[in-house]
């Protein structure tokens, strides 16, 4: 069946897109590009729905990429940006907000003594590695093979337009093996400043995998014993799987942690927290931005924040969540299909097996997404604490559609 959704206004903008913007869309809307059924440009969204630029509407599994967390339009996410908006934005300094904010994560993060704040995700995770070469005085990076932390030349995964000389001072390991990252760890040496890693492997692409915890206490462990940093990049994690850093849970602190996404329910905001221990490191370093001090987000991470503890928001998440992976585990065993649904629930992944070209993930994605479900078929989706009993239901409805296309596909 063809996708007989409208498209005309979404056609117009991609045509008009071509002649302005190189390739007509960058960055991740334009990475492993999605079925051709998918509209490029969006019009709206409230709670666990969005809609098109051609008023086409759906349950939204991928929350912007992760940064709305509590649904979209949140009443009171959205009055405190308009009352911060009625005074000002972008001042000449940042507003009380700024400071509020800050004593706001000390308090909900357990190894916070200190708060920074930026625009992105990969403004942090540079951030937290400047902070740990000042601190210790040495150059040396360590992260995971194909891990992804951010768009810089250090870390971006497409090689065009990057040196060599951009990334002479990384090294590195494997997620989840101890050994792999004691064996990097022996040769950096002496100029070891950092380890970098993911509170789970979520890596584009490939099946997720939970951390081992005995992996992440050994991590901490040659941190300690080289003195070198503990970095989480929490920017997709972040306020999803607990209210306070991601490996609390498990017991294991970083000394320095990067957030983005989801800390300001979709407006423009990233942070880095950290220990005592690299007050004097951060302090030391030159990071700024024309916009990294405007108030509306700050305010939004506020009320994000207060909103996320006093409403249940991660508690939500997870219910919603474990009912679409149960759901959606029994409707592929009844059309006889073999998946694996990898990672938290608030934060799950897709594939069938022995699917190595995607070609029936896209088969799925794009059927799921006729019936008014828009998930991915090469990212991790990701839940809303806005997802009602009725936002699940759609959801499931559409996917056992598109599993019946994948098993009329395979015969």
């Amino acid at each position: 069946m063809t996708d007989a959704r409208n498209r005309t206004a979404d056609g117009e903008l991609r045509r008009r897109a071509a002649a302005v913007i190189p390739g007509g869309m960058y960055g991740h809307q334009s990475a492993n590009p999605l079925p051709a059924q998918y509209p490029q440009f969006m019009a709206g969204g409230k709670g666990a729905r969005v809609w098109d630029a051609d008023g086409n509407s759906y349950v939204d599994l991928m929350c912007s990429y992760g940064p709305v967390v509590l649904g979209h339009q949140h009443p009171r996410v959205e009055e405190a940006a308009r009352a911060q908006a009625a005074l000002a934005d972008c001042q000449n300094g940042p507003a009380p907000a700024m400071v509020e904010l800050a004593e706001l994560f000390v308090a909900t993060v357990r190894h916070a003594d200190w708060a920074m704040f930026a625009k992105n995700g990969t403004d942090a995770t540079t951030m937290c590695c400047t902070i740990a070469r000042a601190a210790t005085g040495r150059n040396r990076i360590l992260v995971a093979h194909g891990a992804y932390h951010g768009a810089l030349p250090w870390c971006t995964p497409r090689p065009a337009g990057v040196t060599e000389a951009d990334r002479v001072n990384l090294g590195h390991y494997t997620f989840n093996d101890l050994a792999s990252a004691r064996a990097a760890v022996e040769e950096a040496g002496s100029d070891l400043a950092a380890i970098v890693v993911s509170p789970f492997k979520h890596d584009a692409g490939i099946d997720q995998e939970l951390v081992d915890p005995a992996f992440a206490r050994g991590l901490r462990e040659l941190c300690d014993a080289t003195g070198a940093a503990l970095i989480l990049d929490d920017v997709r994690c972040g306020f999803r799987m607990a209210l306070g850093s991601s490996w609390e849970p498990i017991g294991v602190d970083p000394d320095l942690s990067a957030w983005s996404k989801a800390i300001a329910n979709g407006y423009p905001l990233a942070a880095v927290l950290g220990s005592e221990a690299f007050r004097a490191g951060a302090s030391e370093i030159y990071v700024t931005g024309s916009f990294w001090f405007a108030a509306v987000p700050m305010a939004a991470g506020i009320a994000t924040i207060n909103a996320l503890r006093e409403e249940g928001g991660i508690e939500a998440m997870e219910r919603a969540g474990t009912a679409l992976r149960d759901g959606i585990v029994a409707q592929a065993a009844s059309w006889g299909l073999e998946i694996n649904y990898t990672g938290p629930v608030q934060m799950p992944y897709l594939t069938f097996a022995g699917d190595e070209d995607y070609t029936l993930g896209r088969l799925f994605a794009a059927r799921a997404l006729e019936r008014g479900a828009y998930l991915h078929p090469r990212h991790n989706w990701f839940v809303s604490a806005a997802m009602t009993d009725d936002d699940v239901a759609a959801a499931l409805a559409a996917a056992d559609e598109a599993f019946a296309a994948v098993r009329k596909h395979l015969g």
